[in-house]
């Protein structure tokens, strides 16, 4: 076999991941920390084996069903590109198009449209307390149907983002980081800045700095939070990370000042996000239909924000950092400024220099999304690997 797949299938056979299988992906800390590695493991096994034109299709036939109640990019096509080196199909709902529309329930909808599926990836992010939520409705739904006959098998639940977390982009960056730096070995006591930064747009989702804490910490990281006054995150994400910190030998602390954040950084995120009271404010008018209210509120949010202009990646910024050379990361798009906006979060000169490196980035993202999968799905997932490399089928057949 391949030395480097045996190296893969050997740190595997070293982790305790069995639990995964048959089991969903709603937030990183509620994985193990061999749960994650596991991930990180078979994403770089199936990534490999992609760039060496081996095969990687397990399914012979059966449905990815995608749900998006936000719009999305990357993360849409990273479903898709996922599903599809596995050999799934891919089936959007739209719900403006489907019986939804005509008061059909979560139930009743989850199951309809599960009935071949093996995967559902769930982008649902704007709105506190519901996210996450309907997600879980959504499993238990389809749960139910199983256990009732309805359903064939209970396909697997991916969270593509809610409104506490982004794991398949938070993992994503992570893995990066990984091969950025060598190795998680070489992690321990880099300082990574996760900070706000302003943006001409308002209510931007919580859940990629929420992620990005409640991963980054598990690391041994010194991980910093910062923002202005009153921008603060779920309460309930920052006691994950305190207790992450804690148990990994690293650090979690916070500043209002983007300058102390960026001293001495290793690694700096800088992405806007909306007050979490804010985003509780808006749900509860979105609940009551008070749109006029979250008129009001969005008026108010864009003059909030623009009290912290200031608050930008700038060049003088980026040679604060560790020797002038942080990684530069960011989830994008990036509110660019002079490109995308006039003031935005990062100078267009920083953004241009990491524009490599970003799309490097984002291109982790599929095969994370497909590692969860993979691992959800099959019993024996060294087994399986080893097998797709024995088989030898070319992913291209080249004349």
């Amino acid at each position: 076999m391949d030395a480097k797949l045996k190296e893969y299938i050997d740190r595997l056979n070293k982790l305790n991941f069995k639990e995964m299988y048959e089991n969903d992906f709603f937030l990183t800390w509620e994985k193990t920390d061999d749960e994650i590695e596991a991930v990180f493991t078979v994403a770089d096994a199936l990534r490999y084996m992609r760039e060496n034109n081996i095969s990687t299709k397990v399914f012979e036939s059966g449905l990815g069903i995608s749900i998006f109640r936000d719009n999305s990019t990357r993360t849409r096509f990273s479903f898709a590109s996922a599903c599809n080196l596995l050999g799934l199909e891919v089936q959007d709902l739209d719900e403006k198009k489907s019986q939804i529309a005509h008061g059909e329930t979560v139930r009743e909808t989850a199951n309809m449209i599960s009935f071949m599926a093996d995967v559902i990836g769930i982008r649902d992010d704007m709105y506190i307390g519901k996210g996450n939520k309907y997600m879980h409705d959504v499993v238990d739904a389809v749960t139910e149907g199983y256990k009732d006959g309805v359903l064939e098998q209970k396909p697997t639940l991916v969270n593509l983002q809610c409104d506490i977390d982004h794991p398949t982009q938070c993992m994503a960056d992570m893995l990066h980081i990984i091969h950025e730096f060598g190795g998680v070995e070489n992690l321990k006591g880099k300082k990574i800045a996760m900070t706000w930064a302003y943006s001409p747009s308002y209510g931007k989702p919580l859940s990629v700095p929420q992620g990005v804490i409640g991963l980054m910490t598990r690391f041994g990281m010194d991980v910093v939070l910062a923002h202005p006054e009153g921008y603060d995150v779920m309460p309930e994400v920052e006691e994950v990370a305190k207790a992450n910190a804690a148990k990994s030998g690293g650090s979690f602390t916070k500043v209002n000042s983007m300058a102390e954040a960026f001293k001495d950084a290793d690694i700096v995120y800088p992405k806007s996000w909306a007050p979490f009271a804010a985003m509780e404010k808006r749900t509860d008018l979105y609940g009551n239909g008070d749109f006029d209210g979250i008129d009001k509120l969005e008026k108010e949010l864009l003059a909030q924000n623009a009290e912290h202009k200031d608050w930008c990646c700038t060049e003088e910024l980026m040679k604060t950092t560790k020797d002038g050379k942080a990684l530069y990361l960011h989830c994008l798009p990036a509110d660019i400024n002079d490109v995308s906006c006039k003031d935005g979060e990062v100078e267009a000169s920083v953004f241009d220099r990491y524009r490599a490196p970003l799309y490097k980035e984002a291109s982790f993202k599929p095969y994370i999304i497909a590692a969860m999968i993979f691992l959800a799905k099959e019993k024996d997932p060294q087994a399986v690997l080893e097998a797709l490399a024995e088989r030898g089928i070319p992913r291209h057949f080249e004349g």
